[in-house]
């Protein structure tokens, strides 16, 4: 996570996390290593890492340099499992809001795929 911290923030909103993907991932955390890297083609130098307590896209090219983070998950208290959960997403770059849908949509397809064959 040093690696996000140490990097100055283009800008910063609040966000929030659709509840099925924040399970899944939360599953994930459970049974799959972390952190985990999935590419973001066809942005082949994209690379989304996804670790225990914050996502992140980074260009691979230029030595994981972060382009967008999801961090602070507010799910303290937390007690349905059907709602959004709040975060902050934090942006390193002035294009990175471009990453932004294709990166959560991967994670959903790729989270799946890797948990199914846990269960093999």
């Amino acid at each position: 996570m040093s690696r996000i911290h140490d990097m100055p923030v283009y800008a910063s909103r609040d966000d929030e996390l659709d509840a099925a993907l924040y399970n899944l991932w939360r599953r994930a955390r459970l049974h799959l290593p972390m952190p985990m890297r999935i590419d973001l083609p066809p942005a082949k130098q994209m690379v989304l890492i996804v670790d225990r307590d914050h996502w992140e896209v980074v260009d691979q090219n230029q030595n994981d340099l972060p382009m967008l983070a999801w961090v602070d998950f507010q799910d303290a208290g937390r007690n349905s499992l059907h709602t959004p959960v709040p975060c902050t997403l934090n942006f390193y770059h002035y294009m990175a809001s471009r990453l932004r849908g294709k990166a959560l949509e991967r994670l959903a397809e790729e989270l799946e795929h890797r948990l199914k064959g846990t269960a093999d």
